[in-house]
């Protein structure tokens, strides 16, 4: 049953991306009213949020399916109901490493849009989307994907204290 949730919880994820990806944004949105006083605004509907709207150069940011964390979530998924067949009696631990992991996955990917959002801000529109989306966002999604990974594992398989 276990099994069965986790495989309909992936086809939930690629089914309903799109939501996803809006509840993304909106999280965007609310972290950077949070961070910022230059003014954000979220477009739900098109997965996009802008800011900077009270300076000189307002800039927008649309969350595509590459650019979401959902798909990130599924090789957590899939190594959990891997190693929830070969060990069942495991699915409490799984569950919570799972949880804790995909939270991580969730919070890098606002990471990175943070981070293009302050490299927009610091070197302009062009010279800060390069830098903050190709090059250090992506290095932010990589390095913070591995991370989750080995969280997800360490949390799985590590010995309880006596």
């Amino acid at each position: 049953m276990a099994l069965g949730a986790l495989a309909a919880a992936g086809a939930v994820i690629v089914l309903a991306e799109r939501f996803y990806r809006e509840l993304e944004v909106h999280l965007a949105g609310a972290i950077l009213n949070v961070v910022t006083s230059s003014g954000v605004y979220v477009a739900g509907d098109r997965e996009s949020v802008y800011f900077g709207l009270s300076g000189a150069a307002p800039f927008g940011l649309r969350m595509t399916p590459e650019c979401s964390s959902a798909f990130l979530l599924l090789p957590l998924l899939v190594v959990t109901m891997a190693m929830l067949y070969f060990r069942p009696a495991n699915a409490r631990r799984l569950f919570f490493s799972l949880g804790i992991s995909a939270l991580v996955v969730v919070l890098v990917n606002q990471l990175r849009i943070l981070t293009i959002v302050g490299l927009v801000h610091w070197f302009g529109t062009d010279e800060g989307y390069y830098w903050g989306h190709t090059l250090l966002g992506s290095m932010v999604s990589v390095f913070g994907g591995a991370v989750s990974l080995v969280l997800f594992v360490w949390l799985a398989t590590r010995k309880k204290n006596a």
